[in-house]
């Protein structure tokens, strides 16, 4: 693979040839807009290389096939519609759009190491994937608009949720689809969390996990709910984060691994019943004005 002629301010578009097309788009001369963001790439990086050693092939827990369950339930299923994911990292989300919809597959990430792994998990489908390689918050007046754009677990790492969210925005066609993903760290998780992951508070906005700010940004972009809820009910694995080790600390953590078995299939009924208190996930589904 080689660039010829190129300068600053190109953009470059790579292919990946093995059996399948991947598409790999960067641009060199992007400059990111001023935003407040609580993670940075270097925390992206150790984060996905960390994902990638603890990576195994085992089958969706109870609270990710809710999350797939309310997909399949208020997504369009329209074969050949595009989607792009925001923050994919490994892209598996991407994947199961992809192939249970027959959508259109992109994604943009800043991480490298993110993107390699999307690229690495559509080649072992066999499927095709264009990545973009930049900062949402950079000029992408370029990008084509999608018919469908999402992040899950991305704007909860900002201090200013609205502005990541209006750029999200940017790139649905009008008409299109919005969705967005937040992992729920407060109600009582985030009792426990203080004291076991003291740092799970510096790196994720907590007044972005009660769905009822999320009105603030929603009477702001003029955006129509499609869906919004709690999903995936109690999940003990939120809570499955051990940082400061201490002798109650140790004992509370493996408190957390008894509930993990006990909510894992011993239990499946309870995923039923959704709180902002415990339920382990919020997604907001929108529609984007025609115009």
């Amino acid at each position: 693979m080689r660039l010829i002629g190129t300068k600053p301010g190109d953009k470059i578009k790579i292919i990946f040839y093995f059996c399948y097309e991947f598409s790999f788009t960067f641009n060199t001369n992007q400059m990111p807009m001023k935003e407040s963001k609580l993670t940075g790439q270097k925390f992206w990086d150790d984060y996905w290389g960390e994902k990638s050693v603890q990576k195994t092939d085992t089958k969706p827990n109870l609270a990710i096939r809710e999350i797939l369950k309310t997909f399949n339930e208020h997504l369009p299923s329209i074969k050949g519609l595009t989607i792009l994911e925001i923050g994919g990292g490994y892209g598996e989300y991407l994947l199961y759009l992809a192939t249970h919809f027959d959508y259109k597959a992109s994604s943009l990430d800043y991480s490298r190491l993110g993107n390699k792994q999307t690229i690495e998990t559509f080649f072992k489908a066999g499927l095709q994937v264009e990545v973009f390689e930049r900062d949402l918050f950079s000029d992408n007046s370029d990008l084509p608009k999608f018919d469908i754009v999402y992040s899950l677990g991305f704007i909860e790492h900002f201090d200013d949720p609205e502005t990541a969210v209006a750029k999200h925005l940017d790139l649905v066609k009008p008409g299109g689809i919005l969705m967005l993903g937040v992992p729920n760290y407060s109600g009582i998780y985030r009792h426990v969390l203080k004291r076991l992951a003291p740092s799970i508070e510096q790196t994720h906005n907590m007044h972005i996990m009660d769905l009822a700010n999320w009105k603030e940004f929603e009477k702001i972009l003029q955006i129509e709910p499609v869906f919004t809820g709690y999903v995936g009910g109690f999940e003990p694995l939120n809570m499955k984060k051990l940082e400061v080790k201490t002798t109650l600390n140790n004992i509370i953590y493996f408190f957390t691994r008894v509930l993990m078995v006990l909510f894992s299939f011993k239990m499946q009924f309870l995923r039923r019943f959704n709180s902002k208190y415990w339920s382990c996930y919020l997604i907001g589904i929108y529609r984007k004005k025609d115009s």
